[in-house]
């Protein structure tokens, strides 16, 4: 893995870590959860062959720091931040675009506030639960999440977030063992520093977000929801797939489940590298 061009980016509000690897058009990369840059380190070094692959920390994430570190979080402005690394990296030219889970949601934000400067998103999931049928259920679960970790602290809410993203039917059953990349071992304890804000900040702010849907449908063209091949049934796949419907787009599938990126790196960047040529 090479190693990438660290800088920072001071935006509204905040201070953006990114990283940067390669030459050619620019491709930007916004992780979800509590993942930062470093999340997409192999399949940002596998795609730099052709893109200059930037990814950043979303603020008040690993090394992006908030000036108020108890400020209120909302989706355009992570969708502006992203707005502001285009804006360096890529002045004059629209960029391709991958976010993850809540990165996707920014993204597709991003595309409804500024297509210009967009030439094609791939959205991997975005926990847009506003759109579904049942949103009243997903709002209760938020506001379980929030009370929990209010009353309880986070285990226990974390506890109850995993349980409302399950399949319906799944059983308490541990699942198998996935064995990850050493690079993505070695971001445990990061990712374990990120969960408070995450589940706190993030978690209520991005799932009650609701996206321009006929906004969507005039850029559906430039659109790409996707979903892990191993998700179905999950609660994060049913928005993009019912989106998708929507817009009489096809849903992609990219290899693992919620976090393929991570599990599946080789196989995952060579289906966006085909995304995006598409």
């Amino acid at each position: 893995m090479s190693a990438p061009t660290i800088g920072s980016l001071r935006v509204n509000g905040a201070t953006l870590h990114y990283e940067v690897r390669g030459q050619g058009p620019l491709l930007l990369l916004i992780p979800g959860g509590t993942g930062g840059a470093a999340a997409f380190g192999q399949i940002a070094d596998d795609l730099a062959a052709e893109y200059t692959v930037a990814a950043y920390d979303p603020r008040g994430m690993s090394q992006s720091t908030l000036d108020d570190p108890e400020a209120e979080q909302r989706v355009a402005e992570h969708a502006d931040d992203a707005l502001r690394m285009l804006e360096l990296l890529s002045p004059g030219e629209p960029a391709r675009v991958f976010g993850a889970s809540s990165g996707a949601i920014a993204a597709v934000h991003l595309l409804t506030a500024h297509p210009e400067r967009v030439e094609r998103v791939v959205a991997h999931e975005p926990p847009l639960v506003e759109i579904l049928p049942d949103a009243a259920e997903h709002r209760a679960l938020i506001a379980r999440v929030r009370e929990t970790f209010q009353t309880q602290g986070l285990m226990p809410a974390m506890a109850v977030f995993a349980a409302g993203l399950k399949k319906d039917g799944d059983t308490t059953e541990p699942e198998a063992e996935i064995k990850l990349p050493p690079q993505a071992a070695a971001r445990a304890e990061r990712t374990m520093a990120n969960l408070p804000y995450f589940v706190g900040r993030i978690v209520p702010a991005f799932m009650s977000y609701a996206p321009d849907i006929h906004r969507l449908e005039a850029l559906s063209d430039r659109l790409v929801l996707a979903c892990g091949q191993d998700s179905r049934g999950e609660l994060p796949y049913r928005p993009a797939a019912l989106l998708a419907e929507r817009l009489g787009t096809e849903l992609l599938h990219f290899p693992g489940g919620h976090t393929g990126s991570t599990t599946h790196p080789a196989e995952f960047g060579e289906l966006l590298r085909k995304a995006f040529r598409a």
